[in-house]
């Protein structure tokens, strides 16, 4: 039985078009006083790795302390910077019918994501996608490294078998990540991993996205993939 249904963010419910990356810079430069020259790999990745990689690349020491700095600074820019958000970004076609559907079914949903929890939680109430998530039993960058790690503790918080979930994400790193804590993965090719990439990475359902409500609904909950 479905009890509890994972969304990854960035590239799998929204796109915020660029933006994302000069929030970045900007909270790296508040915290470490030097402009961002090149930022390490984000795909798939997670706030805290993306923090460690990047601070290497400018010869700054990463921390743990740096980190909390860190995400303090990035949740206060994207409060800031909200209205540009709202205004540049955009939630991916069909995510918020997809989310109101399985609501309407009565299933859990939350977030797994390598965002900061204050960032992710002005992003989803940005494009109006918060209502249908309950964020208290997510997992965020705050809680690890790696998704099979976040993957746990959120199933966790939420006192749900790996076999009773599902995990929507856009990136090999999702895949990987779900099948690595023994949850079911359905992946999307909304972002930049296109789905035959998503199959070689291991993804048994790959969706092309998510504006076909009914097929969407139907791959979460294993009534047709």
């Amino acid at each position: 039985m479905l009890r509890l249904v994972l969304w990854d963010i960035d590239h799998t419910l929204m796109a915020t078009r660029g933006l994302g990356r000069e929030l970045w810079a900007e909270a790296f430069e508040a915290v470490t006083g030097l402009p961002m020259r090149e930022q390490a790999a984000v795909t798939g990745s997670t706030e805290r790795v993306i923090l460690r990689e990047t601070a290497w690349l400018h010869g700054v020491e990463y921390s743990p302390e740096l980190f909390d700095r860190f995400a303090a600074a990035l949740g206060d820019v994207h409060v800031r910077r909200a209205p540009e958000l709202r205004e540049r970004g955009h939630a991916l076609p069909g995510a918020a019918a997809v989310l109101a559907a399985l609501a309407d079914l009565g299933v859990p949903q939350s977030v797994v994501t390598g965002n900061v929890r204050s960032a992710a939680e002005v992003k989803l109430d940005v494009f109006g996608l918060d209502a249908y998530l309950d964020l208290t039993i997510g997992a965020f960058a705050e809680d690890g490294e790696g998704r099979p790690e976040l993957l746990r503790t959120a199933l966790a918080r939420a006192r749900v078998g790996a076999e009773d979930a599902v995990f929507l994400g856009d990136t090999p790193a999702d895949v990987t990540g779900g099948r690595g804590a023994g949850i079911r993965v359905v992946a999307v090719a909304t972002g930049r991993t296109t789905a035959d990439e998503l199959r070689a990475a291991g993804a048994r359902v790959v969706l092309e996205g998510l504006t076909d409500t009914e097929r969407v609904v139907g791959a979460v909950v294993r009534l047709q993939t």
